[in-house]
């Protein structure tokens, strides 16, 4: 089931990508490579510009300098331009001229003042009905003695894009474009395979962590609960009975996993108590009462070392405090105890209640119940208790029916729901 819900979320991920990539590089791909050709045409057009100026006269007297622009002009249109003017340093124009096409557009051009840039420019125009024309603006200079540029007259050219060529060239963008989010989306194709494939070999190889992790946890459980002279059945059983009040409660997935850990070793600590006090089958005098409450910090010092058994710190650190404050080892009260060990103390308490014991019998469900009820406010969270005993009934009929072996799958269909095994 995980392996199948990753699939799901690496096909809607690696595809929301794909797509992404191709959304955003098929039009920028097709607007650069527009600009790319259009830039190509461009570059022709002012290196046209350069070679038709440097033919001019420049020093020759006025009459002469009209005439030599007037012919420049002339020899600029019919081939890349359509028109063609030429100015002077100071921006008056010298010549102009235009083919049929460049008479047809001339009036629609938007005008301008005197030119006056120092760099090589052009704009892109549209006029309508598709028509679409480069104006490209061209400072033609020479280097003075100084080494500084000297302006000694300006080039403006117009070219009507032929309809030929304007398709051409928004087609080639268009196939380039194509092309590439194409590549994008056979890309992702072509990821998710392998993303699988690595998927499923990271699964089951935290699978097999999980599975060594939890079957440590149960041999180590089971061994506190043999050398407390218990069946192990106990802690199978709270550490449902807690997960099942967990869910009750709509504990998230984080925290049920602490929980469910946590009721399971909860006496973890028992293993650094003395046999004589562990064993007594008497009652533990004060001194023997002392040390069998260590097994608290002795616990707490266990799981905290073991970083797959960190979770449980709450539970085994706080599983005998008390909401008024009269438990041990902190005497923390009310909402300082944390969540999942309030949990566990009633979960606790009804199955040591309902257990038949070497030492005892069980008590029936009502007298469970009322201790649980009676115990609300001093040893119990209040609210704990008032979820608990809505689902009570059903816990208790479900678990009379349980051996061991029972109880052990019951607590391993939770461990399967949130811990994924």
């Amino acid at each position: 089931m995980a392996l199948g819900y990753f699939k799901r979320q690496a096909a809607w991920r690696i595809a929301g990508i794909s797509l992404s990539l191709a959304i955003i590089t098929t039009p920028l791909i097709w607007y650069l490579s527009r600009e790319q050709a259009e830039s190509e045409v461009v570059a022709l057009a002012m290196e046209e510009s350069q070679r038709i100026m440097s033919h001019m006269a420049f020093d020759a007297a006025p009459e002469s300098l009209s005439s030599s622009a007037a012919l420049s002009a002339r020899n600029a249109t019919g081939g890349l331009f359509d028109i063609a003017e030429i100015y002077d340093r100071s921006g008056m124009k010298l010549a102009e001229a235009m083919t049929d096409s460049g008479e047809r557009i001339e009036r629609l051009l938007p005008k301008h003042g005197r030119p006056e840039y120092q760099r090589a420019s052009y704009e892109r125009v549209g006029l309508g009905d598709d028509l679409w024309v480069l104006r490209v603006f061209v400072p033609f200079s020479r280097t003075k003695s100084a080494g500084e540029p000297e302006i000694l007259a300006y080039f403006e050219g117009v070219r009507v894009i032929p309809q030929w060529q304007r398709e051409k060239m928004l087609r080639d963008a268009l196939i380039l474009a194509l092309i590439v989010g194409g590549s994008a989306l056979l890309c992702g194709l072509a990821i998710y395979p392998v993303v699988i494939h690595l998927a499923r070999d990271n699964l089951r190889q935290a699978r097999e962590i999980l599975e060594s992790h939890i079957s440590i946890t149960e041999a180590l459980g089971r061994a506190i609960a043999r050398r407390d002279s218990d069946t192990g059945a106990h802690n199978y059983r709270v550490a449902w009975l807690a997960a099942r009040v967990g869910e009750h409660m709509g504990l998230p997935r984080k925290e049920m996993q602490g929980l469910i850990v946590g009721s399971f070793l909860h006496d973890v600590g028992k293993i650094g108590i003395p046999d004589a006090i562990l064993l007594k089958p008497g009652r533990l005098d004060d001194d023997e009462l002392e040390i069998m409450r260590t097994h608290v910090l002795q616990g707490e010092a266990i799981v905290a070392d073991i970083e797959w058994l960190s979770d449980a710190a709450d539970v085994v650190s706080g599983h005998h405090e008390k909401w008024d404050g009269s438990g041990y080892p902190r005497r923390l009260a009310g909402e300082e105890i944390p969540r999942n060990a309030r949990i566990f103390a009633v979960a606790d308490v009804f199955d040591a209640l309902s257990s038949k014991r070497p030492y005892k019998d069980a008590q029936g469900f009502e007298a469970v119940i009322n201790v649980i009820a009676q115990g609300a406010g001093r040893h119990f969270d209040p609210a704990i208790v008032e979820r608990f005993v809505e689902i009570a009934r059903s816990l208790h009929n479900r678990l009379a029916q349980c051996d061991e072996a029972a109880c052990r799958e019951l607590l391993r269909e939770k461990i399967k729901q949130y811990f994924g095994v």
